[in-house]
């Protein structure tokens, strides 16, 4: 039997960007209103956690995929500048 707390990082994984970065807006706006019990508040607090996580995890996933692609265009590049080297 998983816990509340597998369940819940189970479904922030399946959570695209957009949704993490929305829906943790919304616990920041609702932290910061106040209002809520100790109780509330603690929860909504990891509940923001695992959604800045998941957040980071799609930046830093996007941030390689750039990586690369400039990589592999930069190699095109040079490859196409540098002169053909001819067998002696």
């Amino acid at each position: 039997m998983t816990s509340e707390v597998e369940q819940s990082a189970a479904v922030s994984e399946a959570l695209g960007y957009e949704q993490a970065r929305d829906e943790l807006i919304e616990v920041v706006r609702r932290l910061e209103a106040g209002g809520t019990t100790l109780e509330e508040s603690l929860a909504l607090w990891e509940r923001g956690e695992e959604l800045a996580k998941v957040c980071r995890r799609w930046l830093r996933g996007a941030r390689a995929r750039l990586d690369a692609a400039l990589a592999e265009e930069e190699a095109a590049e040079a490859d196409a500048e540098a002169p053909g080297e001819e067998a002696p």
